[in-house]
């Protein structure tokens, strides 16, 4: 990991490079209590943890009271009532299980929970998320959810070694995005595009991206010692 004064540097950095396209969410995958509270103290207010017993370990130790804390990763079923009161939105909702053990787990809450609907828009085998051609009948699945909230898309295109590859398919779901904000589906607030991370932020804020989800480009090479 990155040191403390890297770790600035680089929120300075990125912030300056995005221009207020988009806004900054930090992936803290792997990324230790006190390192996410000194990425609060440099103006992160927004960040996203992938794995649901590494979040339930961090949880009581970041400070919330400065920050959102958004889920976006892979999320079994069986484990949303662990985090259903803990985040303060779904990134992966990726099939229609899901999304109804969420309205479960939310209904016996007594919340709303703000959701994403995560596309597949690589087509790759080894993703999960909905195929470009089905995202309008899945959203308005969601939509007829009271106790979800659609605030839009998000996606992880295919992996590419060179700058540019993915501008296709952030175009991609800038368009797919227009077509779904138009359809006014029931209980939405189509506001959130969410694509682009470490390697390719930079396109994605330029295709339309309102939200990157940034871990390495922040705090440096992951270590894994937790999960």
């Amino acid at each position: 990991m990155n040191s403390y004064e890297q770790i600035a540097k680089n929120i300075e950095r990125i912030k300056k490079e995005l221009g207020g396209r988009a806004r900054l969410l930090a992936a803290t995958k792997t990324v230790p209590p006190e390192a996410i509270n000194f990425a609060l103290d440099c103006g992160i207010d927004l960040i996203g943890e992938n794995r649901v017993n590494e979040l339930l370990e961090k949880y009581e130790l970041i400070d919330r009271s400065r920050t959102e804390i958004h889920f976006i990763g892979a999320l079994q079923t069986n484990k949303v009532k662990y985090i259903i009161d803990k985040v303060d939105m779904i990134h992966s909702v990726d099939r229609v299980s899901l999304a109804d053990e969420i309205e479960r787990q939310a209904a016996k809450k007594g919340i709303i929970m703000p959701v994403l609907a995560e596309i597949n828009i690589g087509g790759e085998e080894t993703k999960s998320g909905i195929s470009p051609d089905k995202a309008a009948e899945f959203c308005k699945y969601i939509g007829s959810l009271p106790h979800l909230k659609l605030r839009g898309l998000m996606a992880i295109p295919p992996k590419s070694e060179n700058f540019g590859d993915n501008r296709k398919y952030f175009c991609e779901m800038k368009k797919i995005f227009i077509d779904i904000s138009a359809l006014n589906v029931d209980n939405s607030i189509m506001d959130i595009l969410s694509i682009g991370m470490s390697d390719d932020y930079i396109e994605a804020a330029e295709c339309g991206s309102t939200m990157v989800r940034i871990g390495s480009a922040i705090f440096g090479k992951r270590n894994y010692p937790i999960g």
